[in-house]
């Protein structure tokens, strides 16, 4: 026998972009089995409960998972009568309560019932087993604590989940000081700035634009400037600012969209469309609710927060280019705005994505856990039609019909599996990226005194030349003596060689903490 949300959802004919993910049933013994991120659970009779809204919506409530996209759809199928009718025969009930919040909350509407003047306070969702609002606010109607993390109009959700909390156990402060302690702290701050570039190249290169060189320089600068120090990062205006310094102060359609706009690619004989993301104005909308999750969950894990922020903002997709360039930027402006790295330091997340097959599959993946399954769900419901002009000057014959059904899916995302993805890319870009690069730096800087002790020369010429040696496998080519002619005699360039390759050879096998 099948109890819970599931009974719920076929009962009420409810189509999820999300699929739940718990599936539970009354047997003799008590089972659980996770099929790849489908949970099958079956419980012993004692745990029947009543077969009517309420006994499956409390057993859900009590076993099952959060779920707020279905929360929406069933109260919108529903209408206020069952809630109501629970809450009156049960006031004071602490999952009728949940309930009916859940549906004041998620619908604007007012049930008809009357106001609990007592009881205890209780939480809205768990705080060990969800991400939540750092303050929660007191709702003295439902005597509830309001800790759901963001606003009915977007509120995405972490699960904490075994491996979620592992990765969040990584410490970045620690980390980064163990870097500082081995490489010294000027060291690790030349490395920032290089790699400051570095996550500006990578960037493109997962947008599939690296040569775009000058726009590569101008993200780099956005970096450096302003990661951890505009104000409000989320604003309108923070964002116009952040997408006219990567795109040029004279691009195209500056500022949030007023165009449709859908992710994919161009064949020869159609679009293919991988995700569709909001209308305009309810993108706007879902803006301001992510933002006052930012503001509500100030003080939680930095990394989940940066995960989910970020994710979120491409999901939303509020702009007409730079989403995803804007979206990696916001996983470090909010780790240096929560100081959990040091200010002036740059994670080359987007090194890291594009330095390896399994991190590119993965932010692909990643992306895909809400894009795949939300188009599936509305496959049949878009179509390309006549060419119009946008309000903000976009020309598209792109047309999507269920805009208001998907608001309920895009308004509540689940972005635990981005936040997992998000913690494993950081720690490893700290472990590997950063060391390699701050090892390389020290190498080379090992290098330049070494040939200065040979021959002193200006920096730049020994950097031209250490890049020589090393890439002509220790030798000094035909061209590189015609550069510098000392480097003709015989004796020199064996000195030079040897001091080069000694600075290389001896930083070989240091030992890096892991």
């Amino acid at each position: 026998m099948q109890v819970g949300f599931k009974v719920l959802e076929r009962l009420y004919g409810i189509m999820l972009a999300q699929p739940l993910r718990v599936e539970s049933s009354i047997g003799t013994v008590r089972v659980h089995r996770d099929k790849g991120g489908r949970i099958e659970n079956r419980y012993p009779a004692s745990y029947k409960p009543a077969d009517d809204f309420a006994g499956h919506f409390e057993f859900g409530l009590k076993y099952e998972e959060i779920h707020i996209e279905f929360f929406a759809r069933l109260f919108a199928a529903s209408g206020p009568g069952p809630v109501e009718s629970w809450c009156r025969r049960e006031p004071f009930g602490q999952y009728a309560r949940r309930a009916g919040f859940l549906y004041e909350w998620l619908t604007g509407e007012r049930l008809d019932v009357p106001d609990l003047t007592n009881g205890k306070y209780i939480a809205a969702i768990s705080g060990k087993d969800y991400l939540t609002r750092v303050e929660p606010v007191r709702e003295r109607r439902w005597r509830i604590n309001n800790n759901l993390p963001g606003t009915a109009a977007f509120c995405p959700l972490v699960r904490r989940t075994s491996a979620v909390q592992d990765a969040l156990r990584f410490d970045l402060a620690a980390a980064l000081a163990e870097l500082d302690n081995i490489f010294g702290a000027d060291m690790l701050m030349r490395t920032a700035s290089w790699l400051t570039f570095n996550e500006s190249r990578a960037s493109f290169l997962i947008e599939k634009e690296s040569d775009q060189t000058d726009r590569i320089q101008r993200f780099a600068h956005v970096i450096a400037q302003y990661c951890g120090h505009i104000e409000d990062p989320l604003g309108s205006d923070s964002l116009h600012t952040l997408q006219a310094g990567i795109l040029g102060r004279d691009a195209m359609g500056l500022g949030l969209r007023r165009s449709p706009v859908f992710v994919g690619q161009a064949t020869m004989r159609e679009n293919i469309v991988h995700y569709i993301a909001p209308h305009f104005e309810e993108a706007a909308r879902m803006l301001g609710g992510l933002k006052a999750f930012e503001a509500a969950t100030r003080g939680a894990e930095p990394v989940a927060r940066a995960a989910a922020l970020a994710f979120a903002f491409v999901y939303i997709h509020p702009m007409r280019d730079g989403n995803g360039r804007i979206h990696r930027f916001l996983i470090n402006d909010t780790l240096v705005r929560d100081r959990a790295v040091p200010d002036g330091v740059i994670l080359p997340v987007s090194a890291t994505i594009t330095g390896s097959s399994d991190f590119r599959t993965g932010y692909d993946r990643a992306l895909e856990v809400f894009s795949r399954p939300f188009m599936r769900r509305y496959a049949t419901a878009y179509r390309f039609g006549e060419v119009v002009t946008c309000e903000d000057g976009t020309r598209s014959n792109f047309i999507f019909d269920e805009y208001a059904d998907a608001c309920f899916a895009w308004r509540y995302p689940d972005l635990t599996e981005h936040v997992l993805y998000t913690a494993r890319v950081i720690e490893h870009t700290i472990r590997h990226e950063m060391v390699d690069e701050a090892r390389m730096l020290a190498t080379f800087q090992l290098a330049q005194e070494r040939l200065k002790d040979v021959i002193e020369m200006p920096g730049q010429d020994a950097n031209r030349i250490i890049r020589s040696i090393k890439e002509n496998g220790w030798r000094v080519s035909g061209k590189l003596k015609a550069e510098y002619p000392r480097l003709a005699d015989e004796p020199t360039a064996r000195q030079v060689v040897a001091a080069v390759q000694s600075a290389f050879e001896d930083s070989e096998g240091k030992p890096i903490a892991s």
